[in-house]
């Protein structure tokens, strides 16, 4: 069994891209995962679909079958070509894969580094596909220390001390433009959803009152009451009226088309501040003297200057990614031979069954004495596995030794393909969920 993930994000793929990538909605990520684990060579798949990445996580039996099969499916997806996708896509097996993964759900991959959402984002993508039975125990293994080595990342540093997303850094950029004058400004969030809640929260500690707009006004009502009074609620049938009252404009819906266009602009003197944190965007490009638009990768100098205020945690957050990557794939070792170990004693114990029958049939040994000759039998062969079994089980913890395993199952001719491994955790494993 290999892992791997195949990572389409803002480090190799533009916001067009990424837009034609992204995955709308549950219902969708639902048909990928049924069309990839259809695949004989594919155990298990989850995806993470955000603004910033798409990242498609496997366990696999066959790693090269499994790369092309999703950049076929995902051309077919987006109506991309399947070569461009081919050299746009980034692909990590086994230990780079987990590496990978737990660098991004310690969130240093993110655009933002330290930003606070994507652990959270990655933990429901695998509850998703683990409800659909898409993911199982195996990608659980590894989620489980993912988010292990997150909580330890936050922990040891202070890279996600005051958390930062993109609605966050957008808001940042507004009060860098508009400076004191952003006070007693009203900001118009577009889409109550977690990153138009975020935006709310941050226009209101610069000193906005916010109106947040909405498809359900009975939801976004009950939103904008939890944030305070400060924050008025409509929906979004209203969204014209809004946007040519208020100068800050910060967009986050879920709309696969552009919700804002040029037309329902009545006035282009006022001058506009909007951010589309959007993916796919929902403000048209527009070409207006007035208006400065920002889109989510208009952020990426912001976040690289994040980055650099943060490189010293940035690097022991990297030592301990690293940590848990060897630690996990030591654990996935020493998990391994356990049931290597017990095979062999299972077919040691048939083994003896059939040589004593034999033993008796033949008179080599009286019946009566069939009780003292097992036992000795059993004293003997245990005797003679001792030292092996031990040896193994140093060996296993090695990582120069990740061969030997495979070497003895083949020797011994031992299938493990179908053992619940659950019931060989050590202490050290951190138990998955229990979904």
């Amino acid at each position: 069994m290999y892992y791997q993930v195949v990572s389409f994000s803002h480090k190799n793929c533009d916001q067009a891209m990424r837009e034609k990538l992204a995955f709308s909605n549950d219902t969708e990520k639902i048909e990928m995962l049924n069309l990839l684990v259809a695949f004989e060579f594919v155990h298990e798949a989850f995806i993470v679909s955000t603004c910033n990445r798409v990242e498609i996580v496997l366990a696999t039996r066959d790693n090269f079958s499994s790369f092309h099969a999703i950049l076929g499916l995902m051309a077919k997806k987006s109506d991309l070509n399947f070569y461009e996708l081919k050299t746009t896509a980034v692909r990590y097996d086994d230990e780079e894969a987990v590496h990978h993964l737990f660098s991004v759900v310690a969130s240093l991959d993110s655009l933002v580094i330290g930003e606070s959402q994507i652990t959270g984002q990655v933990k429901e993508a695998f509850m998703l596909s683990h409800s659909n039975k898409t993911a199982e125990r195996k990608l659980n293994r590894m989620i489980s220390y993912a988010v292990k080595c997150a909580a330890e990342v936050r922990n040891a540093t202070n890279i996600s001390q005051n958390p930062i997303s993109i609605a966050s850094v957008a808001v940042a950029q507004a009060h860098k433009l508009l400076g004191q004058n952003m006070v007693g400004m009203t900001g118009v969030v577009v889409g109550a959803g977690e990153m138009g809640v975020l935006a709310a929260k941050h226009l209101l500690r610069a000193g906005c009152d916010v109106v947040i707009l909405g498809r359900d006004l009975e939801k976004v009502a009950k939103v904008a009451q939890t944030l305070g009074e400060n924050v008025k609620a409509d929906t979004v049938d209203k969204l014209e009226k809004y946007i040519n009252r208020y100068r800050l404009v910060f967009s986050a819906t879920s709309a696969k088309e552009t919700i804002i266009h040029k037309d329902m602009i009545e006035n282009e003197s006022i001058h506009r501040f909007w951010f589309d944190m959007a993916i796919p965007r929902d403000i048209e490009d527009m070409c207006m003297e007035r208006l400065k638009l920002f889109r989510i990768d208009d952020l990426r100098t912001i976040s690289q200057s994040n980055h650099a205020l943060r490189e010293e945690q940035a690097v022991r957050a990297g030592e301990i990614v690293e940590k848990y990557t060897e630690d996990f794939y030591a654990w996935l070792r020493a998990l391994s031979i356990e049931p290597v170990i017990k095979q062999m004693r299972e077919d040691v114990s048939i083994a003896i069954d059939l040589e004593m029958k034999r033993a008796i049939k033949k008179g080599f040994v009286p019946k009566e004495s069939e009780a003292n000759m097992r036992k000795m039998a059993e004293q003997m062969f245990k005797r003679f596995l001792h030292d092996p079994t031990q040896n193994l089980r140093q060996s296993s913890t090695q990582k120069k030794n990740a061969n030997c395993i495979e070497a003895v199952k083949k020797m011994f001719n031992i299938n493990l393909e179908d053992v619940d491994l659950k019931q060989y955790k050590n202490d050290h494993h951190i138990k998955g969920y229990n979904a």
